[in-house]
């Protein structure tokens, strides 16, 4: 029988899929589910910067007090802080698996200090989720890729538990900008975010939300990117993110390299009974071909092992468009 335990950042793991950030991990309740439905880890709901400085002021906007501003923010974010250490605290003594914190940050300021408190309520290690909007034309791509690193330096210097950095896709060179995280003193890296999207009501005329769930085809942005990033920088372990919809999408992220794959979108349009399917069809599969453990076939379809490494880097339909008339 199939054994699938494994590590993910110096962590025990009993099989490969995490439940990602979300509001299916915002409660002990929803968190113990998860677990009896076979969850390898959980990754908390994370706690988000820009969410808490948006509700501050929208409440400042009815003050007729300027001055009073410094001490709404304070008393929100501490709010917010003492209620997200219950639920690392409260989670961590009602499950067995690995409890994993998440902290949404567009700054360097004190919201990285917070990883400490995170560390001293018992998270296992730690998800820093960054994404940075850029909308001024001057700035320039370099100093914002040093804002991921001035947030993760700033963070390891708190901290002793684990790193993980969450990012998107839409850097020029990923593979540099995931060395150098590396660098810096991320064990790992979550391939990819997925970021709130603007759409518009053309009959309400008003802004709405694009599609929040993911779909089986958005496995193509981090799959890539798996499979190359697996061999360039070994030193990182890659947990893949973003269209991981069933058992054989979790497969092929393994195949690439993947130590990990985070699973979210499918878990709400389907059920958390989801999960339990996914894991049972990677352990079908591995008897299917005869793999004892996860780390004899990890990686084996990765870009240094494959014949042709010019497959994760093609970026043109040349083969397809050139043969339909």
């Amino acid at each position: 029988m199939a054994n699938l335990q494994t590590s993910y950042l110096g962590l025990k793991l009993r099989n490969p899929i995490i439940v990602s950030s979300s509001a299916l991990t915002n409660s002990v309740d929803k968190i113990k589910k998860l677990e009896k439905k076979g969850a390898g880890a959980v990754v908390l709901k994370s706690l988000f910067e820009e969410q808490i400085n948006y509700e501050t002021s929208s409440l400042l906007k009815h003050r007729r007090y300027p001055e009073a501003a410094d001490y709404i923010l304070h008393y929100a974010k501490e709010n917010s802080l003492r209620e997200y250490l219950s639920l690392v605290t409260e989670a961590k003594a009602a499950v067995s698996i690995p409890v994993i914190a998440s902290i949404n940050c567009v700054s360097e300021k004190d919201w990285t200090s917070y990883a400490k408190d995170f560390e001293e309520a018992g998270a296992d290690a730690l998800e820093l989720n960054i994404h940075i909007v850029v909308s001024d034309r001057d700035t320039k791509s370099v100093d914002v890729e040093q804002k991921y690193i001035d947030i993760l330096k700033k963070v390891k210097q708190k901290i002793n538990i684990p790193i993980a950095a969450k990012i998107g896709y839409h850097f020029t060179n990923i593979g540099h900008i995931v060395d150098r995280l590396n660098a810096y003193g991320a064990e790992g890296v979550v391939l990819f975010n997925r970021f709130y999207e603007p759409d518009i009501d053309i009959d309400k005329m008003k802004f709405t939300s694009a599609e929040i769930f993911s779909s089986p085809s958005d496995i193509r942005h981090s799959l890539r990117w798996v499979g190359i990033l697996s061999d360039l920088i070994p030193n990182v372990e890659i947990s893949a993110s973003t269209g991981v919809h069933d058992g054989e999408a979790a497969i092929k992220m393994l195949l690439a390299g993947a130590k990990t794959v985070q699973v979210c979108s499918t878990l709400y349009k389907n059920g958390i009974d989801e999960l339990t399917k996914i894991i049972q069809e990677i352990s079908d599969w591995m008897d299917k071909k005869n793999y004892e453990r996860v780390a004899d076939f990890r990686g084996i379809m990765s870009y240094k092992d494959i014949k042709d490494p010019s497959i994760y880097e093609r970026a043109q339909f040349m083969k397809y468009f050139s043969s339909v008339e």
